[in-house]
């Protein structure tokens, strides 16, 4: 069973997550028409497959520390610090310790997009 989404208004905690970060699961936290924010956990060592979204997407690096790949070069994150990637940029991530990343997907019409496939 999938957990309710946050509505608008809703007041929504991404604070670090501390020693409960090792039995987290990435989460979507809320979904609207044009908006949604995505809690990412990623184990040290394991990387995200590359992908792309439509609009712009921003990476909010929470706890730990992961690299977001892009073909053009790699960018580091550390708790703090925030990219913004341009519409359509294929990236991947890398995390090099226990992370968890705010992910914040501009959508159309409520999807973000074909997430790299080529149909």
């Amino acid at each position: 069973m999938a957990l309710p989404h946050a509505q608008p208004m809703d007041v929504i905690n991404v604070a670090p997550l501390g020693a409960a970060l090792g039995g987290a699961v990435s989460t979507s936290l809320i979904k609207t028409r044009r908006l949604q924010l995505l809690h990412l956990v990623l184990r040290a060592h394991q990387d995200q497959p590359p992908h792309h979204v439509d609009e712009e997407c921003i990476l909010h690096c929470l706890e730990g520390e992961v690299e977001v790949a892009t073909p053009g070069g790699t960018r580091h994150l550390s708790p703090g610090k925030v990219v913004v990637l341009p519409a359509g940029e294929v990236h991947w991530l890398r995390a090099r310790t226990d992370c968890a990343v705010l992910a914040t997907l501009l959508l159309r019409n409520g999807d973000a997009g074909d997430q790299g496939n080529d149909e």
